[in-house]
C-alpha cells in the first residue's frame, strides 16, 4: 500500500479528531469547594518509537485527596482513526467526574498507524497496562480493579485490551469499529459519499487510504487474514470481562451494526454485556456527557446494573463497580 503524504494524513487525523472531540461536560456540576484532581503528566510506559513521538505516554489523574484505600483505575483512550498518537487527550473530559467518585483515571496514548501497523497498537496498550500494574502502589490505585474505556478507534483498542488477557475487569466501548469488511454495507444512506468527500477517499472504509487500511498496512479487501486478526469478535471467549457498548443511531462514521455484531458475539459466549443504543446520536463523545433521549437497552442474560434511561458517566461508574465485584 502506498501511504498518503504525511500532510494529508495529518489533516485527515485533525478532521477526524474534530469530529470526535466536541467539548463535553464532565458530569454533574461541582461546587466551588471541589478541588481538581492531582495530575501526573507524560509518564513514559515504554521508549518512544520512533524518537520524538508521543504514543508511549500516559497521564494519571488522582482524586484531590488521598483515599484511605487504593481506588479502582479507569484507563481512557481517545479515538482518531488510528491517525494520531494523542489518545490520552480524552481523559481530561472524564477525570473530574470519575476522580470525585472514587476512581483514578489514566489517559493512555498508543502509536499511530503512521508510526506502527497493527498489532503495534495492541502491543502498546498491553505495555501500558503492565506499567500501570507495576506502578499501582505509587499512584494509589488497585491493580486488581482496572477497566478500559475508549471511543471509536480508542474503543477498538479498549476491546482488544480486554480480550487479550491483560486482566482488566471491564470494558466500556463507545462506537468502535469491529468488523472492517462489514462496515461499508451497513453505512447509513449517503454516509459513504460524505465520508469520501470529507477525507478525500474513493471507496469509503474499503479505500486504500481509509483508517482501517492504514492501520493494517493494506487495502482491507486485499488482506482478509489481517482484517480477521484485527477483529475483536474473534477474540471473544467466555472468560472475557463484562462489556458496556454505547452507540448512536445516526453515526455516519462507524455504523451501528458494528456494535450489534459485538453484542451478539458477547451473548453467544455468555459474556455479561449491556448495549445502549442512543436515538439521534452521532459519532460524538457527547453521547455520554449528559442525558439525552431515552436509549434502548439490551443485556446478555441478566444485566449487571438496572436499566437506565441514558448512559451517563454515573451509569458507567455503576457498571464498572458491579463488574469489579464479580
Amino acid at each position: 500500500m502506498i501511504n498518503p503524504p504525511l500532510s494529508r494524513s495529518l489533516a485527515l487525523a485533525a478532521l477526524l479528531a474534530t469530529t470526535l472531540t466536541a467539548v463535553v461536560a464532565a458530569g454533574p456540576p461541582t461546587s466551588a469547594a471541589t478541588l481538581p484532581p492531582r495530575v501526573f503528566r507524560d509518564l513514559a510506559y515504554a521508549p518512544a518509537q520512533p524518537a520524538g513521538t508521543y504514543g508511549h505516554l500516559l497521564d494519571l489523574y488522582l482524586p484531590a485527596q488521598p483515599a484511605a484505600t487504593p481506588q479502582p483505575l479507569l484507563i481512557v483512550m481517545g479515538g482518531s482513526g488510528w491517525f494520531a498518537d494523542d489518545g490520552k487527550g480524552y481523559a481530561p473530559a472524564l477525570a473530574p467526574y470519575f476522580t470525585t467518585h472514587g476512581f483514578v483515571v489514566a489517559g493512555v496514548s498508543t502509536r499511530s498507524s503512521h508510526q506502527t501497523k497493527f498489532p503495534g497498537q495492541v502491543d502498546d496498550v498491553r505495555a501500558a497496562i503492565r506499567w500501570l500494574r507495576d506502578n499501582a502502589h505509587r499512584f494509589e490505585f488497585d491493580p486488581r480493579r482496572m477497566a478500559v474505556l475508549g471511543d471509536s478507534s480508542g474503543g477498538w483498542t479498549a476491546l482488544m485490551a480486554g480480550f487479550t488477557g491483560t486482566g482488566v475487569r471491564a470494558v466500556v466501548d463507545l462506537y468502535a469499529p469491529i468488523d472492517f469488511l462489514r462496515m461499508d454495507p451497513h453505512m447509513p444512506p449517503g454516509a459513504c459519499a460524505s465520508f469520501n468527500r470529507a477525507f478525500h477517499l474513493d471507496a469509503c472504509h474499503s479505500s486504500a487510504r481509509s483508517p482501517e487500511s492504514a492501520l493494517l498496512g493494506c487495502p482491507i479487501q486485499t488482506c482478509p487474514d489481517r482484517v480477521a486478526a484485527a477483529n475483536p469478535l474473534f477474540r471473544v471467549t467466555p472468560s472475557a470481562p463484562p462489556v458496556m457498548i454505547i452507540h448512536g443511531t445516526e453515526d455516519g462514521l462507524v455504523p451501528l451494526e458494528q456494535s450489534r455484531l459485538l453484542f451478539e458475539a458477547l451473548a453467544a459466549a455468555s459474556v455479561p454485556a449491556t448495549f445502549y443504543t442512543v436515538p439521534g446520536a452521532g459519532h460524538n463523545r457527547n453521547i455520554v456527557a449528559r442525558p439525552g433521549p431515552r436509549a434502548t437497552v439490551r443485556h446478555t442474560g441478566t444485566g449487571l446494573t438496572p436499566d437506565a434511561a441514558y448512559p451517563t458517566y454515573t451509569v458507567i461508574a455503576a457498571f464498572l463497580r458491579a463488574a469489579f465485584t464479580r
